[in-house]
């Protein structure tokens, strides 16, 4: 039974707190949520035809307002791409989305997924728990914002290392203590297939 908006947007919001910002997995996001610059869309789409449609809305949205009132948005989609190959498949097509509208440079989307898996990993990799929220989620973001807080912090490229770092130490018990997953869901599902040692989007430096 697919999600209502308000509990997905609920569970996400859950998610950003106590991981992502609780964690520190992202020393960007607290500002920017403190501020209420953090905007949240539900996409109900089943096909690729109609999650493109809304995630085209969603940005330009998000183009046409101040940075100061939507700074980025996460589009989280409530039925669809639930297979995390699949997920990855259309990421190309968000990639061409952006080049048709013009906005490649302007803004960029960033994969997040509860079966997310890094190119070299298993699927039971702690550190792909970094990228794991509790729905398919493309997160938009702007370029410039991004800049911005690259050039805030002296330190960005070590970023990864900490977070894989954190990820260790914290463990699948620790993160699942955490309570982020899908209300009344599994926060820790197992793939149901082998998925392959790269995919187009699964990289160190997504």
């Amino acid at each position: 039974m697919p999600a209502p908006s308000q509990v997905a947007i609920d569970d996400t919001r859950a998610w950003l707190e106590r991981a992502v910002i609780g964690l520190n997995l992202c020393p960007f996001a607290k500002g920017v949520h403190v501020k209420g610059q953090v905007h949240y869309a539900v996409s109900h789409a089943t096909t690729s035809q109609a999650l493109l449609h809304d995630l085209e809305f969603e940005l330009k949205q998000l183009l046409a307002l101040d940075a100061s009132e939507r700074d980025t948005t996460l589009l989280i989609l409530s039925e669809g791409l639930a297979d995390f190959l699949d997920f990855n498949d259309f990421l190309a097509e968000a990639d061409q989305a952006l080049v048709d509208l013009a906005l490649d440079g302007i803004l960029q989307i960033a994969p997040l997924h509860p079966l997310f898996q890094f190119a070299g990993t298993s699927d039971d990799d702690i550190t792909n728990y970094t990228n794991r929220s509790p729905y398919p989620t493309l997160h938009l973001l702007r370029e410039d914002s991004i800049d911005r807080a690259v050039a805030a912090f002296p330190d960005a490229e070590s970023i990864y290392e900490v977070n894989m770092q954190t990820m260790e130490r914290l463990g699948v018990e620790g993160w699942v203590a955490l309570g982020v997953g899908r209300s009344g869901g599994d926060p820790v599902a197992s793939p149901e297939i082998e998925l392959p040692a790269t995919a187009p989007h699964g990289s160190k430096n997504a």
